[in-house]
């Protein structure tokens, strides 16, 4: 047993007799391990969001700064991911089966998509990702220095699937809790089973088998990848010590912030301060530079550069559901009017933009534009009456802009110079599509009554 081992059985000797731990210390120690997790792991595989941004969105439900859709989408479901972890841990009885293990990448890759990828050949190709089941191509990785490096195949990833999950049972047995993380881990890694996201699955999987030991969860700085990476390529040629003594390092960093949690002491680290002075910038809309404030040329070409064309993608989304109603009324509205047609078109926008620009020559100040729908009576049931179809609404402050819409409790918030991104537009109409398609449910479902 190394010596590290034994300091870490000496520290979970002292963590269990502290527990239980006081709510509201264990709060904050949850809330640590859960940022510091979700932030590290994803960042490790390219995540560009930063740790404040990861607060924001995983505790405030809100999201600041220029990222992509998918990296906003992969952070929340990871954290789901690591929830449902902490949930199959806490049953002690029920195994680990590979159902779970699909069902972890499912959630953290949300839905397939293409993805840069390279032959066993080395050849650069382009591949589509398929989602929660195990891989049909090879997916080789060119290392640093050039060389392709080969994971299990497709063909024998299921056996050894297999044989990873009747070796873990056995070594539930038999072996140490944290060596048991470590090389399952480490094995897990090596086969490589999925398209994309096997180390975060892989970290993920780890936790699972340290929590359900009672240890905390641990962390991979991203900061320290590097040697992180080493320990693993160790193991590749058959070295697993430094890898493991790597892992334990971690899970006795993890003990030592617990202890100190059920003890009421600070957690705090350093670098912690300027975390939360990020996480406070982002929260007041400070974490970039105000290079414009609101002014009436400002809302004019903010209007014909990001808000009409959210507009005339948001009319494609309407047009979906025309079929099944016998009209449909959209409108656009300031506080000062109101102008309306059967889509938003052209002429309607023409319409709009005249209306505005005389308000702004006439010194008028804007603060909100809201467009909305509405449908009349579904063709397929009687007395169906009129419809709400959503609505965007744009408030405009002094240093930013902010859109909501229907079927999303949150808002995207914009400096005046900054872009509203295609991906964010596809998101706020897919968003009022899925809401409005549950409310034509819900109704179909009570008139059938």
């Amino acid at each position: 047993m190394s010596r590290t081992i034994e300091i870490i059985d000496q520290l979970w000797t002292r963590l269990e007799a502290l527990k239980p731990i006081k709510p509201e210390y264990k709060t904050k120690l949850d809330k640590k391990f859960r940022l510091e997790f979700n932030f590290n792991s994803n960042h490790l595989e390219g995540n560009t969001l930063t740790y404040g941004e990861t607060e924001l969105l995983l505790i405030f439900d809100d999201t600041k700064g220029n990222h992509t859709l998918r990296e906003y989408e992969e952070m929340k479901a990871h954290d789901v991911a690591y929830l449902l972890v902490e949930e199959w841990a806490q049953d002690k009885e029920s195994p680990l089966i590979e159902q779970k293990i699909k069902n972890l990448n499912e959630i953290i890759l949300v839905r397939p998509f293409w993805k840069e990828a390279i032959t066993p050949d080395g050849q650069n190709t382009r591949r589509l990702i398929n989602i929660g089941n195990y891989k049909n191509h090879p997916n080789s990785v060119r290392l640093a220095n050039g060389e392709i490096f080969h994971y299990t195949s497709p063909t024998d990833t299921p056996f050894e699937m297999q044989d990873l999950i009747k070796w873990y049972a056995e070594g539930e047995d038999n072996l140490h809790p944290v060596k048991l993380a470590a090389m399952l881990h480490y094995k897990f890694v090596r086969i490589h089973p999925f398209d994309d996201g096997n180390g975060r699955v892989s970290r993920l999987l780890m936790n699972y088998v340290l929590l359900k030991h009672n240890y905390p969860p641990i962390i991979i700085k991203s900061a320290d990848k590097q040697n992180y990476l080493r320990a693993l390529h160790l193991a590749d040629v058959g070295d697993y010590e430094p890898f493991i003594e790597y892992i334990s390092q971690q899970v006795k960093w993890s003990l030592e912030i617990s202890i100190k949690a059920a003890k009421g002491e600070t957690i705090d680290e350093q670098g912690d301060l300027e975390k939360k002075i990020s996480v406070l910038k982002k929260k007041l809309k400070q974490d970039k530079e105000v290079k414009l404030k609101f002014d009436n040329s400002v809302l004019e070409k903010l209007v014909k550069k990001h808000i009409f064309p959210l507009a005339y993608e948001w009319e494609k989304g309407l047009k979906k559901f025309d079929q099944f109603f016998f009209s449909r009324e959209v409108a656009l509205n300031t506080e000062f009017g109101r102008v309306s047609g059967m889509e938003i078109n052209e002429k309607l926008t023409n319409n709009f933009l005249n209306k505005l620009l005389l308000l702004i020559n006439n010194n008028q100040k804007i603060i909100r534009i809201r467009f909305s729908s509405s449908y009349r009576k579904l063709k397929s049931v009687k007395d169906s009456g009129s419809f709400n179809g959503g609505f965007i609404e744009i408030q405009f402050h002094q240093n930013a802009y902010e859109i909501s819409y229907s079927g999303s409790k949150t808002t995207i918030s914009k400096l005046y110079d900054e872009e509203l991104t295609k991906e964010e537009m596809e998101s706020i109409t897919n968003s009022i599509g899925n809401w409005f398609y549950t409310q034509i449910e819900n109704a179909i479902e009570l008139y059938n009554k």
